[in-house]
């Protein structure tokens, strides 16, 4: 493998890392172990902790395929593997 491809890959890798970190916090983290201490905050009637177990981790699941999706794009294009 050239040091061009094992870059691409390590940014990939990185990536893919930074989103699963992000999404075990926010699904997990705030909406089992944190959600105590996320129950005096309302939002939308509810607690702020159950509101991440219920809608909360779906949305950031959702912005993280978008954000993965825009910086793969962009990751392609910076080491010319994108698909034009």
């Amino acid at each position: 493998m050239s040091d061009e491809s094992n870059a691409y890959w390590q940014a990939n890798l990185r990536l893919i890392l930074w989103s699963l970190v992000v999404w075990a916090v926010v699904s997990f983290g705030f909406g089992i172990i944190l959600r105590p201490l996320l129950k005096g905050i309302s939002v939308g009637g509810t607690d702020l902790g159950f509101w991440f177990a219920q809608q909360g981790s779906i949305l950031v699941f959702l912005g993280l395929i978008f954000f993965y999706a825009f910086r793969m794009n962009k990751l392609d294009r910076e080491h010319g593997v994108d698909e034009q």
